[in-house]
């Protein structure tokens, strides 16, 4: 049976947020762990709620949400999400999970693990590496589209590329394994082990927009 990322990811990121704490910073601006707790158990118990998460239109109706789950009992945020999404939630359906939250545990993983000061990545199940590495393309052009500055070509230390094309601008290259480049992707890169290539100004037209080490 293939294995499901999804939900190791999630163990591990109940697990780091139990042993956190409430009250411990997270790489997710402004946010503690409990927010953190409360922002991942809005997504999948909220609906009514969670559209404000890409939509701003319904932001403050997120925020509001958010915060009433954030004065809940922490260990009882923790619990929810280690948990599951509820049986009637959308990330219930069949391959739903797997499809829409292994990106998004892993970085909040990383989020609260690399929270404090220089840390290594930690090891990757090559398994999982594959599957964030496959998710690339999807996840720069939903994340950055046209916003970019420069062309982008995020390479694997196999030498596989995924591009975000550019057709006036220069192009910078990340290089990386595909979860620093999945760290950098979704604006991480200030903690992510990752090498930078590129014209000197196109590298900084890229640092405007999106975090480097």
């Amino acid at each position: 049976m293939a294995t499901r990322y999804a939900r190791v990811e999630r163990e591990r990121l109940a697990g780091l947020l139990a042993a956190a704490g409430p009250d411990a910073p997270t790489r997710c601006a402004g946010w503690r762990t409990r927010e953190l707790a409360a922002h991942l158990v809005l997504r999948e118990r909220r609906p009514d709620a969670a559209a404000g998460i890409a939509l701003k239109a319904l932001a403050g109706w997120t925020h509001r949400v958010q915060s009433t789950l954030a004065e809940r009992p922490y260990d009882e945020l923790v619990r929810l999400f280690g948990s599951g999404p509820p049986r009637l939630s959308l990330f219930a359906l069949p391959g739903a999970d797997e499809a829409a939250n292994v990106v998004e545990f892993f970085v909040h993983a990383e989020d609260v693990r690399r929270a404090g000061a220089a840390v290594d990545p930690g090891p990757v199940d090559p398994g999982l590496a594959e599957s964030l590495w496959r998710r690339l393309p999807s996840l720069l052009r939903f994340e950055h589209g046209r916003r970019l500055p420069v062309g982008l070509v995020l390479v694997h230390p196999d030498g596989r590329r995924a591009e975000l094309a550019h057709r006036t601008a220069p192009t910078v290259e990340v290089t990386g394994e595909p979860g620093e480049l999945v760290l950098f992707g979704y604006g991480r890169g200030a903690c992510a082990r990752i090498t930078v290539s590129g014209a000197e100004t196109a590298v900084a037209a890229l640092r405007r927009v999106l975090p480097l080490p």
